[in-house]
């Protein structure tokens, strides 16, 4: 499991996305942010996090227009 402390991890396939992912890994304008739900922690109420598959991280939309 991940805490707020570690690196996200380096490479995921895009099969590999989390409920709580807005894209795969690696697509452009995407970077990754600690999970909202478990707070970087991927465990919420003694369970893994559904929002990030239990990583501590989300893939998420950057910028905007």
């Amino acid at each position: 499991m991940a805490s707020g402390d570690e690196d996200p991890p380096e490479e995921m396939a895009a099969e590999e996305m989390a409920s709580g992912d807005e894209a795969p890994p690696g697509a452009p304008s995407t970077g990754e942010d600690v999970c909202p739900d478990c707070d970087g922690s991927g465990v919420v109420a003694a369970a893994v996090c559904d929002t990030c598959g239990g990583t501590g991280w989300v893939i998420e939309a950057v910028g905007g227009g």
